[in-house]
């Protein structure tokens, strides 16, 4: 990607509203204040403690919009230049709009572009993108150019970064490149990285190009990275590098994090090379991506790297340590994560929710009950609040390792307790019963699930669907499925190898052909097993064509025949009264 850069970033001053009230600064007050016990004296729009006075009813008098024009019926509340000085005074940006509307509505109030101008400012600088919006259909209103460059900038802060790009795209005159890049980081922000693009493009196409700084092109390799493309955001930083220019760290620290994603840790290694070469010397938060790109991937050197920093005088804080004990506890190095508990704790760096439910975890995904029983208690005596987030890692922990009457015992103390449970330790506790072949206490969850207004996943299906196959009950797994599709569920490749393996136990080949090849059209892969399963039923039923239809798709997969599926078709296929072609009987053979 070829492009020209400039070392800076060009000055630009945002407008305020108050530029635009630069003309009344210097008006004077025609009326005393002794004036406003007679609302019915001629009253000056210009007359400073009136409008404090106005300001102050629509602050804090409920209704004013049912009696404030009774209060002054004298007073002609369109003059344009008393809604400037108005919202001069006021200092509350929605007040302010609630008091334009009211002009308009009730005091025939024609705003002109300075008025509109005013208010859209005002809106732009309260953050407030949607009231801002609507004035843009006012009649004959064309915001000024520079607040406009503002009302994008604030669309793109505020994550709407469709209207932003929308609203570049038609504005009619080039804006600057502070504009463009806070776009530009809105949309990497919003996870939106195909409008990154688009935006650039857009920069192409308006001549901006020339001005593009290191900013525009630190957000650039930002969005590669967000796409897995690491290697194409680090030959952009070549490029930034050629040109003398030197991007800041979270630009590096996001090449890092790209590398660490990809495994290419040779590419992690390389960019710590540059930022030492280059004076930008690795900070915590570089580090911080090395370690969790690492730990993440189940790589011990990130381990490694974590008591390295602390060798060369570094001071991990909490988030470091929590990042580092889930890291090991994934990887099932429990007594290390245990010590580095202590060790957190020693230092004067308490674990927090999130670190206590880690440790949890990390005992539960090991079977050691009890540590994780400790650690959930301890947690609530220490005054955490108790979530549905500990109650569910505790509850997943105990069904996981079939200990269901606890992880009732859980569930129910919740209620009683007053904690709202959520779908993840409803899916927990089906799949658990499940496992048991507690069908019908599996079945009733889902419908209490189902009541308690919770949307189902796919998850809250599987489970009852496997189970009712495993018993025989394949049409009541299908109308668990049927359910599943008319709430917009997309059931997984795994619900299907269920219901056809079912059906096929009962022996229903025919049925179980349907499904398989419905599961093929929907681009689903079916299991070697479930391919054996149907293989098997169709030969049990003669359904020697069927089978040669199964045979494609499943050497077009890649699977091979079980040696004992292989002697019993060359047996059924060797009969006497069908004349089974040479070349297929070959083909079998040789696929394994």
């Amino acid at each position: 990607m070829t492009m020209a850069m400039v070392r800076g970033t060009p000055s630009y001053s945002f407008v305020t509203f108050h530029r635009s009230f630069a003309q009344f600064r210097n008006l004077t007050s025609e009326t005393k204040q002794g004036d406003h016990d007679h609302p019915t004296k001629n009253l000056d729009a210009k007359d400073c403690n009136f409008i404090r006075e106005i300001c102050r009813i629509t602050r804090t008098k409920p209704r004013w919009e049912y009696t404030l024009h009774s209060l002054y019926p004298s007073f002609n509340f369109s003059d344009s230049s008393f809604f400037l000085l108005y919202l001069n005074h006021q200092n509350n940006a929605f007040l302010s709009l609630r008091f334009f509307h009211w002009l308009c509505s009730c005091c025939g109030f024609s705003p002109d572009q300075s008025s509109c101008n005013a208010l859209f400012c005002v809106l732009v600088d309260a953050g407030a993108c949607k009231a801002a919006k609507s004035l843009l259909d006012c009649p004959d209103f064309t915001p000024e150019p520079s607040s406009l460059e503002c009302y994008i900038q604030c669309l793109s802060s505020a994550g709407m970064v469709e209207d932003a790009v929308d609203m570049l795209k038609g504005v009619g005159f080039c804006p600057s490149v502070a504009t463009w890049n806070a776009s530009v980081l809105g949309c990497l922000r919003a996870g939106r990285t195909d409008l990154v693009w688009t935006l650039y493009e857009q920069m192409m196409e308006s001549g901006v190009v020339a001005s593009i700084n290191v900013e525009t092109v630190g957000y650039l390799i930002m969005a590669f990275c967000a796409e897995n493309k690491a290697l194409k955001g680090y030959e952009l930083l070549r490029e930034l590098l050629e040109n003398g220019l030197h991007p800041d760290n979270v630009v590096f620290n996001a090449l890092i994090s790209g590398f660490c994603k990809e495994r290419q840790y040779a590419g992690v290694s390389e960019i710590l090379h540059i930022m030492i070469a280059n004076k930008c010397n690795p900070d915590i938060f570089t580090y911080q991506e090395i370690i969790d790109g690492l730990l993440k991937r189940k790589n011990s050197e990130g381990f490694r790297v974590f008591n390295d920093l602390k060798d060369r005088g570094y001071f991990p804080d909490r988030v470091m340590y929590t990042t580092v004990i889930k890291g090991l506890c994934e990887m099932g190095w429990l007594g290390e994560a245990r010590k580095l508990w202590f060790e957190m704790i020693k230092k004067g760096l308490q674990p927090n929710e999130y670190t206590y439910n880690v440790m949890m975890h990390g005992y539960c995904k090991i079977g050691d009950l009890v540590e994780a029983r400790k650690i959930f208690e301890d947690m609530h005596c220490r005054g955490y609040t108790e979530t549905a987030v500990s109650y569910s890692t505790m509850i997943s922990g105990l069904c996981l390792h079939g200990r269901t009457d606890e992880a009732l015992s859980l569930f129910e103390e919740m209620f009683q307790k007053g904690i709202v449970c959520d779908l993840i330790t409803y899916n927990s506790l089906i799949k658990g019963l499940c496992n048991k072949g507690e069908l019908v206490k599996a079945t009733k969850l889902l419908s209490e699930l189902l009541e308690q207004g919770l949307e189902p996943s796919v998850f809250s299906f599987n489970p009852l669907i496997k189970g009712l196959c495993e018993v025989g009950d394949t049409q009541g797994a299908i109308r668990l499925w049927k359910d599943m599709h008319e709430r917009h569920l997309e059931p997984t490749a795994s619900t299907h190898d269920y219901i056809i393996t079912g059906l096929c136990i009962e022996g229903n080949s025919a049925q179980g052909m349907e499904w398989l090849l419905n599961m093929l059209s929907w681009k689903l892969k079916p299991q070697e097993q479930t391919f054996e399963y149907l293989i098997n039923s169709l030969s049990q039923e003669d359904r020697l064509d069927d089978i040669l239809v199964v045979l494609d798709f499943m050497f077009r997969i890649g699977y091979r025949l079980k040696e004992n599926t292989i002697h019993s078709l060359v047996s059924k296929f060797s009969r006497d009264h069908f004349h089974f072609p040479d070349l297929c009987l070959e083909k079998i053979l040789e696929r394994n």
